[in-house]
């Protein structure tokens, strides 16, 4: 399964394949952003899924879900879990930043 990075460049670059509005491939890129913010959180807290999910009071496969931004996964849940696991508005802010492109 690919990274959430290359979904990231595959959403940017495939927005003419899905034919995305600007609007709808900037949700996707918002939506994975936040997704891999979360999964980045995980990892530096040394926790699993399953301990994540103990936090949460849900499920690993939900977990798994939202790292992988899964559509079924809402924004709000993708917020709410951020800041459970002791993310800041800050945080959640710069993640949510545009990132400059090298040329």
């Amino acid at each position: 399964m690919p990274g959430i990075g290359a979904r990231l460049r595959c959403a940017i670059h495939g927005k003419r394949f899905l034919r995305l509005s600007d609007k709808e491939a900037a949700f996707v890129e918002f939506k994975l952003a936040l997704s891999k913010t979360l999964q980045a959180l995980r990892a530096a807290q040394e926790l699993s899924q399953v301990d994540v999910a103990m936090r949460l009071r849900s499920s690993q496969s939900r977990v798994a879900k939202m790292e992988a931004s899964d559509p079924r996964v809402s924004v709000d849940l993708l917020v709410r879990s951020l800041f459970r696991l002791g993310a800041q508005p800050g945080d959640i802010a710069k993640a949510l930043r545009p990132r400059r492109r090298v040329a």
